[in-house]
């Protein structure tokens, strides 16, 4: 009567935790797992984070059409300040000079008398000049600027013409764009299978701590039942003490079995995007219903995001080949400058000036490799692509066989442990006839346990497939329909 009411107590303080840790807790179901991750999963966030910067690169690509403005300054300091040399060149100016004054005068002496000047006059002219000129020469070399000098002004850089590199710079930015949002759309489905899987983990260690608590009991029981016989001096001591070794080692078998869980919800909660010591309450089992697919639409790998990223890099190399192809070509600017501030400069310039610039690389040994390249990257894409198609379609068809191969253990499974059921039922009334012993009724609980095990593996590994098989055809949320 004592062990009763200390059972009793017992089950009632465990309820009234498993009342308080529900009131604390959340239960989710799997649509709510997949709901939460798409606002707070740290992949598909940064998945994100990349499709925006793909968008922001694409943006500022198309901005490339227009001018470019900058502003344009220097300063300058000379070791010494620029002079002009004119010493270097006295002699042939006052030469040149001298000679210049004799022609004049001997050009004005011909007008008026119609006769050249006397030689003795040229000479006397040609003296006199040279001396004169030699005289006001200056001895030095004049300072032609400022020892330092500052210039600024606004430069104007507007393309015309760049043999189609903006326009295939464009496309490629187009195509990480186009890349990016499929690798959003690929994480988002990863990780909705993932969650999937998780969950469907959950509940299949939930139905096995459902059986394992099952035969916790029925051992305790067995225990009990045993105890009493011993001290009826019906069975021998050491019956009751297998008993007790086979009951500790199915606690300890529970305790892994939930230690395996909490292990399995702190993984999916990383996968939801809450804090991993969330408490999330997931209480359903593992349920076997026979899935009947839908038939398969003709080409059904072209709608998955894997497919897609494939298909985008052919994209990507043709616009690679694109950009190869133009560096042969030439490029031509329109340039402009305006003048802000200039002083102290040796020479004034123009307040603006506007002109063409063109440049043109003639030869470049590297550009025809370059080409080839993108032409190989072309092949390598297109079969990258064929590649992944092939690729849905195995898992997708290695999946279907999974669930065919499964759906005939399940049954045989199934009816094994009903037999093992049946089996376990008969030798306790046995044990309780006297016809069989309590070692008998352990070693009939362990099977059964054993073959519910099997049982709900095979299931578990039924609905893993069915969810791999989902996630081929890019539709992994679909397993929801048939996880009540």
């Amino acid at each position: 009567m004592g062990k009763q009411l200390l059972s009793i107590r017992f089950h009632l303080t465990l309820l009234l935790i498993i009342i308080n840790f529900s009131l604390n807790a959340q239960t989710i179901s799997l649509e709510n797992c997949f709901e939460m991750a798409k606002q707070k999963n740290i992949t598909l966030k940064q998945a994100k984070s990349g499709f925006k910067t793909a968008e922001y690169n694409l943006q500022a690509e198309k901005n490339s059409y227009f001018p470019k403005i900058d502003l344009l300054s220097s300063y300058t300091y000379l070791s010494e300040p620029l002079t002009i040399n004119l010493q270097s060149v006295k002699d042939g100016i006052v030469e040149g000079s001298s000679k210049q004054s004799v022609n004049t005068a001997n050009q004005i002496y011909n007008e008026i008398t119609g006769n050249n000047l006397p030689q003795a006059a040229q000479d006397r002219i040609y003296n006199t000049s040279k001396t004169i000129i030699g005289g006001i020469y200056p001895n030095y070399n004049p300072t032609l600027s400022e020892q330092s000098y500052f210039i600024a002004g606004l430069g104007i850089r507007q393309p015309i013409f760049l043999g189609n590199k903006l326009n295939s710079s464009v496309d490629l930015a187009q195509s990480v764009v186009n890349t990016a949002g499929f690798n959003v759309e690929a994480v988002d489905k990863e990780i909705a299978f993932l969650i999937a899987v998780q969950y469907l983990r959950i509940l299949y260690l939930n139905s096995l701590i459902v059986k394992q608590q099952m035969i916790v009991d029925a051992l305790d029981k067995n225990k009990s039942y045993a105890e009493e016989l011993v001290k009826n001096e019906i069975l021998p001591p050491y019956q009751k003490n297998w008993t007790n070794v086979v009951l500790i080692q199915a606690k300890s078998q529970f305790n892994a079995i939930q230690n395996e869980k909490q292990n399995a919800q702190i993984e999916l909660n990383k996968l939801i995007g809450v804090e991993l010591d969330t408490d999330l309450v997931i209480l359903d089992t593992l349920k076997y219903n026979k899935v009947n697919l839908d038939e398969q639409t003709k080409e059904f790998w072209l709608a998955n995001p894997a497919y897609k990223i494939a298909n985008g890099r052919i994209a990507y190399a043709e616009t690679a080949k694109k950009i190869s192809k133009s560096l042969a070509l030439p490029n031509v600017f329109a340039v402009g400058n305006f003048n802000l501030y200039q002083k102290d400069l040796p020479v004034t310039i123009p307040n603006w000036f506007v002109g063409l610039e063109l440049q043109w690389t003639l030869f470049n040994a590297q550009t025809s490799k370059r080409i080839s390249a993108s032409k190989q990257l072309i092949d390598e894409a297109k079969l990258g692509e064929e590649n992944a198609g092939l690729m849905l379609q195995v898992q997708s068809k290695v999946a279907k066989n999974k669930m065919q191969s499964l759906e005939n253990d399940v049954i045989a499974l199934d009816a094994a442990r009903k037999e093992a059921r049946t089996t376990c039922r008969l030798i306790t009334e046995r044990m309780k006839n006297q016809l069989s012993s309590p070692k008998d009724v352990n070693d009939a609980l362990l099977v059964e346990t054993e073959i519910e095990k099997v049982y709900y593996t095979a299931v578990f590994g039924y609905y893993i497939a069915l969810a791999e098989y989902f996630n081929s055809i890019g539709e992994p949320t679909k397993i929801t329909q048939f996880i009540k």
